[in-house]
Formats: C-alpha cells, structure tokens, sequence
C-alpha cells in the first residue's frame, strides 16, 4: 500500500524541472535557459521556489542541460531558501527520465528514499493561488487517498493563450482520462504534481529518457492517478506573446492584488 501523507506532514522535497531547450520561446531562449527569463520581476524559476518555500519545502533538486551554468549560477546566487541541488544532465532526460536519474542517486533526501510523496514542478510553470495555496491544496488531497501522482490541472477555457484541445477530463472524484480522438478537453495540465517514489516502480524496463506522460498512463490505468483543478490564476507560457501577455496581466491592479 502507498504510504499515506498526514495533513500535518506536508512534502518537505521537490524537483523543479529546468532542462528543457524552450525552442518555441526563442528568440528569448537564444542565450537563456527558459526557466531564467524574468515575469513581475523574477526569474520564473525563482516563482516556483518561493511557491514551494511557502508550502514548507526544505530541499530542491533541479536540474539544467541548455545553459546550465547560468542555471547553477542562478541559484547559487539567491537569497533564502528552500536548499537547491543542481543537477547537470550532459544529455537531455525528459521529464520522467530526469526525476528517475534524482531518485536513483538519492539527491530527493531520507523522507522520498522512504516512500514519502513529493512536489514536481515545470520550471516554467506560473500561477496565482486562490483561497488557499495549490501546493497545500494537493498535500491535503494527497492524504486522504493511496495514490501515485496527483495532478494540478486548470480550466482551458480561463487561460489566456492557445492551449489546443486540452489534456484532460476530469470526473467528479477526480479521476482524470485522457481526451480521446476527436474530444476537446476542458482541463489542462498545470505544470504542477505531487508524486509519489512508487511512479517509477523499480524503473528496470524504463529508458533513460522518457516523459512523466508514459507514468501518467500507468497510473491512470490502474486507477492511482488523480487531479486536482486549480482554483486560482495560471499562465500558460509556451511563446514570447504568451509571456508578454501575462506580464500585462499581473500589471491590472486586480490580478496584481492577489500576487
């Protein structure tokens, strides 16, 4: 049986995800790493960490392949917590295979080497918490069922950008499937998860590369995978005119007033 999370035990590890190549945000992506380029501000990578300080995370890893020592710089260089781990990946390993690579050289700390669940997060994921904060919001999720991964899933129809047919339905226990062919789904992954070491089984038919997608399946499949839909503010930031945009967005005193 998956160990469960009590409420008071919120995750204390998580990997932010900041290898990727950004190509359909170059020019921006020409000399940077997508996960540097600044909104309000501050690097969005600098976003996600402070999101997950605020949720009580004490350690890290994130990992870098397109201009990693800036990434590494980046890091070494900001002020307050949580503890970052940087991880280099020579070649890239996909979302799965960068989590599993973390997992398997024990960078996650003693509470996931033990089964405990923790937070994955894109490095170019943003979003405005609603009534309570999302991360508390699947940690409380998370302890009232035995899962596998718990995805943060937003409402297509609320974001200001082209998010194509969806990723996925989501029924009202918040069991999710995947759009079928010619279906047009409403909810959209956030770039936000809580995982649970079992995801990746003992990962020996695994390839060293491979998306978080190909575990998702599983877990759906054997009805371990839930969602849960955002119920605050999120950006989806694929172009340049997708970040100008929300730039322009967190300037209305409305949405600024609930950063």
């Amino acid at each position: 049986m998956t160990p469960s999370l009590p409420a008071s035990s919120p995750p204390t590890s998580a990997m932010l995800l900041a290898a990727g190549l950004g190509l359909r945000m170059r020019p921006l992506t020409a000399e940077t790493a997508k996960p540097l380029l600044p909104l309000a501000g501050r690097a969005l990578l600098d976003h996600a960490l402070d999101r997950l300080a605020a949720a009580g995370v004490v350690r890290v890893v994130v990992n870098g392949h397109w201009q990693a020592e800036r990434v590494r710089a980046h890091l070494a260089a900001r002020q307050g917590g949580p503890e970052t781990v940087f991880r280099e990946e020579p070649a890239l390993l996909d979302t799965g295979g960068a989590v599993r690579a973390a997992l398997a050289e024990g960078l996650l700390g003693e509470d996931v080497a033990a089964g405990a669940p923790f937070f994955v997060i894109n490095g170019d994921a943003f979003w405005l918490d609603g009534p309570r904060p999302a991360l508390s919001r699947l940690a409380a999720a998370w302890a009232e069922q035995a899962i596998d991964v718990l995805l943060l899933c937003h409402r297509t129809c609320q974001v200001m950008a082209d998010v194509g047919a969806g990723d996925f339905l989501i029924d009202p226990w918040g069991v999710p499937r995947r759009r079928g062919p010619r279906e047009i789904a409403p909810y959209i992954f956030a770039g936000v998860q809580l995982v649970s070491p079992r995801l990746f089984g003992d990962g020996g038919e695994l390839p060293a590369a491979f998306s978080m997608n190909r575990l998702w399946d599983q877990a759906i499949a054997a009805g371990r995978a839930r969602a849960l839909v955002h119920d605050g503010l999120w950006f989806h930031l694929s172009t340049p005119d997708d970040l100008a945009a929300a730039e322009i967005a967190l300037r209305h005193p409305a949405i600024g007033a609930t950063r």
